[in-house]
């Protein structure tokens, strides 16, 4: 293991220890009909899962309890799985409307306060960990972040980039104002123009609590003004944020539509890949050679065509839409076929959250098994995140993050929208089978 990879293997495990509140003394067993072992792709039938101050300790076929402290958590009734993990979502502000200004029309606090609510319901939709990929207010997100942590607020373990990198006027700002409307600084606390400027940007975010960097490699379907197929920032750039992310111990993930700004962006050495609308064939064989993950929305474009048309939402995001929504599908399928590293990320924030699972379908459908879809959003998101010994799938000493769906997820990946209990970290917070 490289010096970088220490690094970043000890900031993110500083991650988990902050997101891991002190456990109570208990210990519990949960009572699983079928446990899903992500890894090998197989069922286990009626097994006990011994939790002891928040992780999981043992796993082996259910015995009767003896009369004694221990508690059980009944979901004999069950497909018992991981904690599901997104790594592509906006739990802070408003949903996405027609409207905009719209972030101007919000405070911090409001911001935040709708965050939460945000994080409950991803959290009872059995989203036990997100990588959360921007905010335009900065900041907000790591207040956030440090309520849950701090057992202030129910909400999913957060990962949480701070603010956008992204050029003036570029993806991931605050565009289609007035030329006189003053944007507020701390919307523009990302915004950065040469590579010089761009590793002063990712020093403030890391030092503001970020725990990874997101940079806007090429325009937005959402900002108004920019093209998703036009590159925003030069290799050296990009590669600029990912030596200062990497100094600090850390990643850096690319907002990336176009062919060119997804190629730059691999060649400088980001994590993965976000969206990918125009990724080639070139594209591909880089990402395979540079082992670059691909989290790809291919749920939300459905979503903006429906709702969009009715609410009203800018020609020009539904032009955008339209022109982005098939050839990403397209795109997915074949990087897929190649054995491009997929994890599972939704861009929730368009579509409210709570309803992330609706994009298991959409994957199966373009390209993943049943079992690829679920180890997309959970041992392979683990892995993409760096954080595979501790989440990711059901083991001795990994976090007892867990769900309980009824029916078989294998047979119909959609099951995963009806969760009917989440543990996390030791603790129900779900509804299912609590004794």
């Amino acid at each position: 293991m490289n010096s970088r990879h220490i690094a970043t293997a000890c900031l993110l495990a500083a991650v988990l220890a902050a997101a891991a509140p002190v456990a109570r003394a208990e210990t519990v067993i949960v009572r699983a009909g079928k446990l899903l072992d992500v890894e090998q792709g197989r069922y286990l039938a009626d097994q006990a899962i011994r939790i002891e101050d928040g992780r999981i300790r043992s796993i082996g076929p259910y015995v009767a309890l003896p009369d004694s402290d221990t508690r059980l958590i009944d979901w004999s009734a069950h497909t018992v799985l991981p904690g599901l993990i997104d790594l592509h979502t906006h739990l802070i502000g408003d949903i996405s409307s027609a409207n905009i200004a719209a972030p101007l029309l919000s405070s911090a606090a409001r911001d935040a306060l709708l965050g939460a609510a945000h994080a409950r319901a991803t959290l009872a939709a059995g989203f036990t960990t997100v990588r959360d990929v921007g905010t335009y207010r900065a900041f907000v997100d790591v207040a956030l972040r440090n309520a849950i942590n701090a057992g202030l607020v129910d909400g999913p373990r957060m990962l949480v980039a701070g603010a956008y990198i992204t050029v003036t006027q570029g993806g991931g700002e605050v565009t289609g104002l007035a030329p006189d409307v003053v944007v507020p600084a701390e919307m523009r606390r990302g915004v950065a123009d040469s590579a010089d400027e761009v590793r002063r940007r990712v020093r403030e975010l890391l030092a503001g609590g970020a725990d990874f960097i997101k940079v806007m490699a090429t325009g937005a379907v959402l900002t108004a003004g920019t093209r998703p197929s036009a590159s925003e920032y030069s290799e050296e750039e990009l590669r600029a944020a990912v030596e200062e992310a990497a100094n600090a111990g850390t990643f850096v993930v690319a907002h990336a539509h176009g062919a060119e700004g997804i190629k730059r962006a691999v060649r400088a050495g980001v994590r993965s890949i976000e969206h990918a609308s125009y990724l080639d064939d070139e594209g591909i064989e880089l990402m395979l050679r540079h082992g670059t993950w691909l989290v790809a929305d291919v749920y939300n474009g459905d979503y903006m065509e429906e709702v969009g048309h009715r609410d009203g939402w800018p020609e020009e995001v539904l032009r955008k839409n339209r022109e982005t929504t098939d050839v990403q599908r397209q795109a997915f399928a074949k990087a897929a076929r190649a054995g491009v590293k997929i994890g599972f990320g939704t861009d929730a924030g368009i579509f409210p959250h709570g309803e992330n699972a609706r994009q298991f379908p959409y994957m199966v459908r373009h390209g993943l098994t049943p079992l690829g879809a679920i180890r997309a959003a959970t041992i392979d998101a683990a892995r993409c995140l760096g954080l595979e010994r501790d989440l990711g799938s059901v083991a001795p000493g990994k976090f007892a993050d867990l769900i309980a769906v009824e029916g078989d997820p294998l047979a119909d990946v959609g099951t995963l929208s009806n969760v009917a209990g989440v543990i996390k970290n030791g603790r129900l917070v779900g509804t299912a089978g609590g004794q």
